[in-house]
């Protein structure tokens, strides 16, 4: 009679990625839902510097952590969009029902609805890709932490169409530590958080210098 061994302790470490997973889905999804709709509840109740650090920022932060934290690329390209889309369909409804209009929130139309998830589902990703621990793992840190510092400092310039004169200084500042820290996070060495912020820094700074010159006239915005 022949034995067979069966290792159960492969069928447990199976069972427990899956319940891991699943985990995982519906923190995003209950997650996007929850910064969504506290956003909107807390939007005009609060102090105006809150509601500039959390709008856009806590949504931002949300896809980075869902990416960051998803057991595979594939994984991270459904949690990120649904977390996103879970965001803005909860914004959207709180903002609808308070009698705002709901596309304030992304943009005009559809389109704007579009690109905002686009934009967030492509954070996420880069958030993923900064598991890695080669150097694309510090580009991809490095990448994140320039986009947000543009950001920052588009809405901090004056004479910048997205700007906001009360941005500057304080949630400017406050937003620009945090992303800073995020950036250390995400990286698992020294050398990697070196590499990641000065990426960060050097193309946070062609993108800034680039938008001064626009501003003052060195080549037109509207081409």
């Amino acid at each position: 009679m022949n034995n067979t061994t069966i290792d159960y302790a492969d069928f447990a470490e199976y069972d427990r990625r899956q319940r891991a997973i699943e985990h995982h889905l519906l923190g995003a999804f209950f997650g996007g839902l929850a910064v969504g709709m506290l956003g909107m509840l807390l939007s005009g109740n609060g102090p105006h510097w809150a509601g500039q650090i959390y709008d856009p920022y806590a949504y931002l932060a949300l896809s980075l952590v869902v990416g960051a934290t998803a057991s595979g690329f594939a994984w991270a390209l459904l949690t990120t969009f649904l977390a996103s889309l879970s965001t803005l369909v909860a914004a959207i409804g709180a903002s609808a029902l308070r009698g705002a209009d709901p596309f304030d929130l992304t943009g005009p139309g559809a389109a704007g609805l579009n690109w905002t998830l686009a934009l967030l589902v492509c954070l996420g990703l880069l958030a993923y890709a900064t598991r890695r621990d080669d150097v694309w793992g510090d580009v991809a840190a490095g990448a994140v932490g320039a986009a947000l510092i543009a950001d920052v400092a588009a809405r901090a310039a004056p004479g910048v169409v997205e700007s906001e004169q009360s941005f500057w200084p304080g949630p400017a500042v406050v937003t620009g530590v945090l992303i800073v820290a995020a950036v250390l996070v995400l990286r698992r060495n020294v050398r990697g958080r070196v590499r990641a912020l000065a990426l960060s820094a050097t193309l946070a700074g062609l993108v800034t210098a680039a938008m001064t010159a626009a501003m003052v006239g060195w080549f037109p915005l509207d081409g």
